[in-house]
C-alpha cells in the first residue's frame, strides 16, 4: 500500500493561516485535507494551489480519527509533549495524520486524545518560543515527504512545474447536499438576528466575525 499523508483543520483560529496550509500541502504530497468542525473554508493565501488537493469535511475528530485508521494510519500531533520525538529523526512508520495545534493554546487535550504519537521541531535560536503554524507544518510535511520517499517534482527554471488545474475540485462530505443547505439556512438566519454560530469545540463567535471570516455562505473561496 502507497505511503499517503493527510493535515488534519480542527481549531485553526486565523482563517488566512488555513489557505496557506493548503498550499504546504499540496507542495508536499499531502493526500487529502481534512476539515472537522467548520466545513468553511477561506483560501486566502493559497494561491490558487487548493485545485489541487482534495478537501473531506468530518463534524467531530472521532469521525475523522475513524476515517483514519480505516485507512491503516496514524494520527501524529504536532506539540512540544512529554515523549514527542524531534521530527527531523523521522519517526514515521506508515501513512500519517498530521494534527496541527491552535496558533494560541496549542493542541487541545481533545485533541491530543486521538493522537498515536507527537513531534516536535528543534529550534536553535534564542528569540521565539514557537512557529507560525504553517510553518511548523511545512517543516514537518517536507520530513515526512523525505522519509516517505516522495519523487520531487520536475522544475521549469526557478520554478517547479504546476499541473494543470482539475476540471473540478474534489471534495468529500458524509452529508446529504440538503442537510447542508440547512445548515447554511440556520446561520444565516441566526446572524440576521444577531445570534451566535457554534463552532465544533463548543466555543461561540459573534455573527459581525462570523461574516468577516466568511463562514456563512461559502465553503471555499477562489483567490
Amino acid at each position: 500500500m502507497a505511503i499517503e499523508s493527510y493535515v488534519v483543520v480542527h481549531n485553526i483560529a486565523k482563517r488566512h493561516n488555513v489557505g496557506t496550509l493548503a498550499r504546504s500541502a499540496t507542495a508536499f504530497g499531502v493526500t487529502e485535507l481534512i476539515l472537522v468542525g467548520r466545513r468553511d473554508f477561506n483560501s486566502f493565501g493559497s494561491h490558487g494551489s487548493t485545485s489541487h488537493v482534495r478537501f473531506r469535511h468530518f463534524h467531530s475528530l472521532l469521525e475523522a480519527r475513524q476515517f483514519l485508521k480505516e485507512k491503516d494510519c496514524d494520527i501524529c500531533g504536532v506539540e512540544i509533549t512529554e515523549g514527542a520525538l524531534p521530527v527531523n529523526q523521522h519517526p514515521f512508520k506508515k501513512s500519517t495524520a498530521f494534527l496541527m495545534g491552535n496558533e494560541g493554546t496549542g493542541l487541545s487535550a481533545r485533541e491530543c486524545e486521538i493522537c498515536d504519537f507527537f513531534v516536535y521541531i528543534p529550534q536553535y535560536g534564542c528569540g521565539t518560543a514557537s512557529l507560525n503554524v504553517t510553518v511548523a507544518a511545512s517543516i514537518v510535511l517536507h520530513n515526512f515527504g523525505v522519509w516517505a520517499g516522495f519523487s520531487e517534482r520536475s522544475r521549469d527554471g526557478n520554478k517547479f512545474v504546476v499541473a494543470e488545474r482539475p476540471e473540478k475540485q474534489v471534495r468529500y462530505s458524509a452529508e446529504t447536499e440538503e442537510a447542508i443547505v440547512e445548515e447554511r439556512k440556520c446561520k444565516r438566519e441566526n446572524a440576521a438576528n444577531g445570534g451566535f454560530f457554534e463552532v465544533e469545540d463548543g466555543g461561540k463567535g459573534d455573527s459581525s466575525s462570523a461574516a468577516a471570516a466568511n463562514l456563512l455562505d461559502t465553503l471555499f473561496i477562489d483567490d
